[in-house]
């Protein structure tokens, strides 16, 4: 799409909106998000391969997760995931608006919570300046090492700009929140499906998932 790619062009240059090391509190105006949602268990120990976990991350990273009846994406198939940049298109009934977003740090370490070991692979994506918000969604696929459990987590906090358009700011204000519950758990909906059929070998995501950075 010429005017899509266009517009992602023109982001490239364009600075995060906001410090992603600064304090995000409630208190200073950011409203928090946190989902989890259980995929298929693995044997307990590392990432299974061909198992969920790795069909999990291939998924977020070629950024499958997103239902596109709501956010479209367009961006360079061939950049590398750390610091691509994305154009994505908003959709709501008859309404579109665009966004520009950056990838933050690519993470894969294991790590330790409450005292267990759990895998962690996934990313951040950061709005630009433009955006009618601040502030950065991350996606996470997770493994806990001793029990096999696996997991797709999203942690997400933003906040309104100042500035901008007015009626899109009072559109976001409307109906913004409502549409980011319902976005954020279709993506919890829609990644257990597709590694279900992943597994299956029902979908792509199921072929050649030895390597997901």
């Amino acid at each position: 799409m010429p005017s899509a790619q266009r517009r992602l062009a023109a982001l490239r240059e364009r600075p995060v909106n906001f410090d992603p090391n600064a304090s995000h509190r409630p208190e200073d105006g950011w409203r928090i998000d946190d989902y989890c949602q259980p995929l298929p268990s693995e044997p307990p120990g590392p990432p299974l391969d061909g198992g969920p976990f790795q069909v999990a991350a291939k998924l977020l990273r070629d950024y499958q997760v997103a239902d596109p009846r709501m956010v479209r994406a367009t961006y360079d198939h061939d950049a590398p995931l750390e610091g691509r940049t994305m154009l994505l298109e908003l959709r709501f009934l008859v309404f579109r608006t665009y966004a520009g977003c950056r990838v933050g740090e690519v993470v894969d370490e294991v790590r330790t919570v409450d005292g267990r070991e759990v895998q962690v692979w996934g990313w951040p994506y950061r709005t630009l300046a433009g955006h009618v918000e601040q502030g950065e969604m991350s996606w996470e696929v997770w493994k806990w090492r001793d029990t096999g459990e696996v997991q797709f987590r999203i942690h997400a906090y933003s906040r309104m700009v100042s500035n901008g358009n007015p009626f899109t700011r009072i559109g976001v204000r409307l109906v913004g929140q409502r549409q980011r519950h319902r976005y954020l758990s279709e993506a919890c909906r829609r990644i257990k499906r597709l590694v279900g059929e992943g597994l299956r070998g029902e979908h792509p995501a199921g072929h050649e998932v030895g390597a997901v950075g």
